[in-house]
């Protein structure tokens, strides 16, 4: 099944008991706490206290939205045992990083190895405390590209390593079609908007105008027979009355799924 939810910083400005409210307020399921203002990494205090805050509400933690680039992090300070620990104290079922800090057309053979390495070591740790690893599906990582995010799972090849997945901006539906099909078999979970590109431009859109090719991503997700999160993640004018009308099109949208599938 696929329940809605929020990417936290979304609203960066909000305190972790506004997000709250504004979730339970729209009538979605779980949040996706980011790692950076919300829970930070480290803040065991704090993810302990959004932990109890999200589950009074009614609400899942989806994901720890973590800020750990594998191969990068650790040189620069951020160890990964930090961010598990942070993400057990939150209750986070899966921690989200990403795939290095260059694109796949930067890296050359030395650093694939240096991210597949790292990948392994911190999904098979993640997977010692019962948590899952997930890329981060995105831009100047090694998931930028359709073939060079399948490439990066299959090389970890670990099993404790799943994938995001969002539309990269600008790409045809036809083009994310296909590359949610070929990480769909370790799908995660879905970052969700509708932004449109004008050349170097990016203009967000309310996401009920992305109807037509949502309703087939939600659909490739729903046919993976395993519960993921449909995120809704940044919204036009960082507006919270923007969120609440974009969280009602992804009721609508994941209703609509439901029955076509016969779910409950």
């Amino acid at each position: 099944m696929i329940f809605g939810g929020l990417v936290s910083i979304t609203f960066r400005q909000l305190a972790p008991e506004e997000i709250v409210a504004l979730v339970a307020r729209a009538g979605l399921e779980g949040i996706e706490w980011g790692g950076d203002v919300h829970v930070p990494h480290g803040d065991l205090a704090r993810a302990a206290a959004v932990r109890r805050m999200t589950g009074d509400a009614g609400l899942a933690v989806a994901a720890y939205g973590s800020y750990y680039r594998v191969g990068v992090s650790e040189t620069e300070g951020l160890r990964f045992e930090a961010v598990l620990e942070t993400a057990v104290a939150l209750g986070a079922p899966l921690i989200r990083v990403w795939a290095g800090d260059r694109g796949s057309a930067a890296a050359d053979a030395a650093w694939w190895a240096r991210v597949v390495g790292e990948g392994r070591r911190i999904a098979s740790l993640a997977q010692a405390a019962g948590i899952a690893v997930a890329l981060e599906y995105h831009r100047n990582t090694l998931t930028d590209t359709n073939e060079s995010a399948v490439r990066l799972l299959a090389e970890v090849g670990h099993p404790n390593l799943r994938s995001y997945w969002q539309p990269p901006v600008g790409a045809t539906t036809a083009s994310c079609l296909q590359g949610l099909k070929g990480v769909s078999y370790c799908l995660a979970h879905l970052h969700v908007f509708h932004w449109l590109a004008q050349g170097e431009a990016i203009e967000r859109r309310p996401l009920a105008e992305g109807r037509d090719a949502w309703a087939q991503y939600l659909a490739v997700a729903r046919a993976t027979g395993r519960d993921h999160f449909a995120l809704i993640e940044f919204v036009r004018g960082d507006a919270p009355e923007q969120f609440l009308a974009d969280a009602q099109a992804l009721k609508r949208w994941l209703s609509s799924v439901r029955a076509a599938a016969g779910d409950g």
